[in-house]
């Protein structure tokens, strides 16, 4: 063998060595990082949703795709912290599964790691989250459930489900500023319009309830209204219970809060909602921009009814109120 064959033959052999070696590393799984404001069980659907839209789209968890979930349970001091922990694990996309703060909070802990926004009720435009709904232009994108705007109609539909409706008490968050707009500018423009007379009662903590609830019970309003917040729906069934034993009907956002005995909500269907997340993180995989991606509003909503509270209060709900629901607890 001449020097020049030997030369050859030991460059064949590195280049296919080194495309062996190249072949056998493992492709890099990309990683959900998953932030919910609620606790593991409350959120354990939602996030069942997501997996399963995500396995249509061809991403099994475990193999080609990795989520790490963050549960804040209600309490907000967690929330630096858990966006801290998933920075530093230097996911590929963030899911903020919760409210105004959250998606606020995880803009301020990171630039470069897209975000997906599911569960808000705001506007992201006048939240500051996007530039437009059509052209985000930063690193937030996703879904806006439009639960502010929503107030007027499910103001209205108590009002329709309880004819003689006159006084309605509004426990919310002050601190919530989704709330607050929705308390002092969306509500008192329905109730004007359906006659109704609307008192706040404000609430920032569990230890306020057993106070607003004994205030409540002198003064007999003809009806509950919650706003959706942190603090409303870490006690949803203490707020549940007391509109049960009080003889209330109550109108929620979610119908979480009729499953435990609530009489109606109104809102965007979440399931569908927490569904169509799984589109936002295929693309953006794929390489698309959030800045790129329109954020979306909710298609479907759904009207929740539980006619065993309504048997439970002595309230008779109306057939024509019954038959728009999409979902009836008999």
């Amino acid at each position: 063998m001449n020097r020049r064959t030997a030369i050859r033959r030991l460059g064949t052999l590195f280049l296919t060595t080194a495309s062996l070696a190249h072949a056998q590393q493992p492709k890099k799984v990309p990683r959900i990082g998953y932030l919910s404001n609620v606790d593991p069980t409350r959120e354990s659907a939602r996030a069942e949703a997501i997996r399963l839209a995500l396995r249509e789209r061809g991403y099994i968890e475990g193999q080609n795709i990795a989520t790490e979930y963050r549960y804040m349970e209600g309490k907000q001091g967690r929330l630096p912290e858990l966006l801290a922990e998933l920075v530093r694990l230097n996911v590929d996309i963030i899911v903020a599964a919760g409210g105004d703060t959250l998606v606020q909070a995880a803009m301020n802990a990171t630039k470069p790691i897209p975000i997906v926004m599911v569960g808000t009720g705001s506007d992201p435009v006048e939240a500051g989250f996007v530039e437009s709904l059509a052209r985000p232009g930063g690193n937030v994108t996703g879904i806006t459930n439009l639960a502010r705007e929503l107030g007027g109609k499910r103001l209205e539909l108590l009002k329709e489900a309880v004819p003689k409706l006159a006084r309605v008490a509004v426990l919310y968050d002050p601190a919530n500023p989704l709330s607050v707009i929705e308390v002092k500018e969306v509500l008192p423009v329905a109730a004007r319009a359906l006659r109704l007379t609307l008192q706040p009662w404000e609430v920032r903590a569990a230890d306020d309830f057993d106070r607003v609830f004994a205030a409540l019970s002198k003064q007999r309003p003809d009806g509950l209204y919650l706003p959706g917040a942190n603090v409303i729906n870490v006690n949803r069934k203490q707020i549940v219970g007391f509109a049960l034993k009080s003889r209330l009907p109550s109108t929620y956002q979610s119908r979480e809060f009729v499953d435990a005995g609530g009489l109606m909500s109104y809102g965007a269907d979440l399931a569908e909602s927490y569904r169509r997340v799984a589109y936002f993180v295929d693309r953006i995989l794929k390489g698309t921009k959030p800045a790129d991606l329109p954020v979306e509003r909710p298609m479907k909503f759904e009207l929740v009814i539980n006619l065993q509270t309504a048997k439970k209060i002595g309230l008779t709900i109306p057939q024509w109120t019954l038959m728009k629901a999409t979902k009836v607890i008999q």
